[in-house]
């Protein structure tokens, strides 16, 4: 049988005895079938490599592959994503987490992977997120998301204040613990345990969700996925307010400066295999309909 993908770059949770042996099984599950695999040097230690594979940083390892495999959750897969998504190459999940909203391959008999091996798959692009701190026309920090990015209270009891605009126009001044910017991928995530809306992943729009809003109509609201999100904040809360990137990357804001969120020039492509169905993933993942729940 043709293969559709003949090098394929391994990475997973790091430091995880679990997903250590997850790649080596799904390692000699696609030696058995011809494809040229390599490791992520973060994932797998050298004394567990196996024969005849190569070995090297993420960064490296995806000039040559044409999918990266990304083992563990969906937290995992989120970083493989953000890594990945500037080179256009398209990233499959196998599941060592709990929820795994992203990752649909179980970690044992990988059902599905011989389809999506050749060329039976479901390939979808979601959007990504770029996130600056900027003073003035410099740019102080930045970051990617693809679940969201979320201003938040933090060192303080006390809400916050913010005042947030939508492609220069004012939006509102807000009293809340934060908000979050979220993607439709990230619609399922945090913005979900706020209160926001599930958007589907082929439906190009943010979700802006405030988080324990003083003034309870200061609700979730939908917007276009080009809409530029600027958050200023006044120079007494700085302190007292963090902005991370998928929960993973924090940035720092300074006095005078202010975050700017928008879509990424790039998109990050996920494989599924061909038996996926998102609605079914909604059911399973959110219990609905699950009787035992009353």
């Amino acid at each position: 049988m043709q293969q559709h993908f003949t090098h394929i770059a391994v990475t997973g949770k790091p430091n995880d005895a679990g997903t250590a042996e997850t790649i080596q099984a799904i390692t000699a599950f696609l030696r058995e079938r011809g494809v040229e695999v390599a490791l992520d040097a973060a994932a797998i230690a050298p004394d567990a490599l196996p024969p005849g594979c190569r070995r090297a940083p993420l960064a490296e390892l995806v000039v040559d592959a044409d999918m990266v495999i990304s083992v563990g959750g969906d937290g995992t897969l989120l970083h493989t994503g953000r890594l990945v998504a500037e080179h256009d190459i398209p990233v499959l999940g196998i599941n060592r987490g709990r929820l795994g909203f992203l990752v649909d391959v179980p970690p044992q008999g990988f059902d599905g992977l011989d389809a999506v091996l050749a060329g039976d798959f479901i390939e979808e692009d979601r959007i990504l997120l770029k996130a600056e701190v900027r003073q003035g026309d410099r740019v102080l920090a930045a970051g990617t998301a693809l679940n969201d990015v979320v201003l938040y209270k933090w060192n303080t009891a006390r809400m916050v204040e913010f005042v947030t605009h939508i492609d220069g126009r004012l939006l509102t001044a807000h009293r809340a613990d934060g908000i979050i910017i979220a993607t439709p991928t990230g619609s399922t995530a945090y913005a979900l345990a706020g209160g926001g809306p599930i958007i589907h992943p082929s439906v190009d729009a943010l979700a802006l969700v405030p988080v324990c809003p003083h003034t309870l109509s200061n609700r979730p609201l939908v917007i276009g996925a080009n809409s530029v999100v600027e958050v200023d904040v006044p120079a007494e809360d700085i302190e007292r307010i963090g902005i991370s990137c998928d929960g993973q990357d924090d940035l720092g804001l300074q006095p005078g400066s202010r975050l700017v969120v928008r879509q990424h020039d790039h998109r990050v492509r996920l494989i599924h295999p061909p038996q996926y169905d998102y609605y079914d993933i909604l059911r399973r993942k959110l219990r609905w309909g699950d009787t035992n729940l009353r």
